[in-house]
């Protein structure tokens, strides 16, 4: 039998980043005639290793860094994201999006969809969705998990209905971030950069007109494991190095296996 390694991943990290960089510095000038670009920098590895490569392809005074945290979102993201501007020496602004998504409701919708299952659930509690089934041989469906200020943690199966207003709330997190990512490009005649690895980009795991909109995406040919390789390539802060890759959308800690792909990146990969 022949089984893959995950040397079979290996590749030449100092030209990708030269190649990388030669594409990023063509699409300025042609077709997008931009003067810079724009990276909204998460705390985690995608996003940092794309400010890193921006940085690398056409210099820190050409990049600025947005950090676009809400009230839901883990503190550690945005001191990843601090740590890596200063590390790259490159312009940013921090601008909280809790005030856009009161405004539209989204808190509200999402809430009002837990209710369903959940009578209690309001100040102080915490959720997110699970996916579950697909590892044990069954079909994949999503379950509701709460915990209560009392920190009880309950879990509920989602019906179709709940779960898409659910998703449909926290997906304007993704597209409100956006929004302000494209005004300060607009501003500063620059170019977003979109942050998706291959996996995401190949599986779908994205928001249409949220991460998923972009002028260019200079990972998405990498596998996440190359993604990696290339943060210690780039000698990246090793906190960012080593981070586990979570969706920081909902309240409760929550990984991209456990909400959308079910298997560990590696195993992706």
């Amino acid at each position: 039998m022949t089984r893959f390694e995950t040397e079979v991943l290996g590749f030449n990290r100092q030209a990708a980043v030269e190649r990388i960089g030669d594409s990023l510095r063509q699409y300025l000038r042609s077709p997008l005639n931009r003067r810079g670009l724009v990276v909204a920098i998460s705390g985690g590895i995608d996003s940092s290793v794309c400010a890193a490569l921006a940085v690398q392809a056409i210099g820190a005074t050409r990049v600025f860094g947005l950090m676009l945290p809400e009230d839901e979102s883990s503190p550690s993201s945005l001191e990843n994201g601090k740590r890596l501007a200063e590390h790259l020496g490159i312009s940013y602004e921090v601008v909280n999006i809790t005030p856009i998504l009161t405004a539209c409701g989204a808190y509200q919708d999402r809430d009002d969809a837990i209710r369903t299952l959940f009578p209690a659930y309001g100040p102080g509690w915490k959720s997110k969705i699970a996916i579950t089934g697909g590892m044990e041989g069954r079909y994949n469906v999503f379950d509701l998990v709460v915990e209560s200020p009392a920190c009880e943690c309950i879990r509920a199966r989602l019906g179709p209905k709940e779960y898409l207003q659910i998703v449909a709330a926290t997906n304007f997190k993704q597209r409100a971030r956006k929004m302000l990512e494209y005004g300060h490009a607009d501003r500063l005649h620059f170019a977003v950069v979109g942050t998706p690895n291959r996996l995401e980009y190949d599986q779908g795991f994205f928001v249409k007109n949220g991460d998923g909109a972009a002028d260019v995406k200079p990972i998405a040919h990498l596998y996440k494991s190359q993604v990696y390789m290339l943060a210690k390539h780039l000698e990246l802060p090793e906190a960012i190095c080593n981070a586990i890759p979570t969706t920081d959308t909902y309240s409760m800690a929550q990984g991209q296996d456990e909400f959308y792909f079910a298997l560990p990146y590696a195993q992706m990969d």
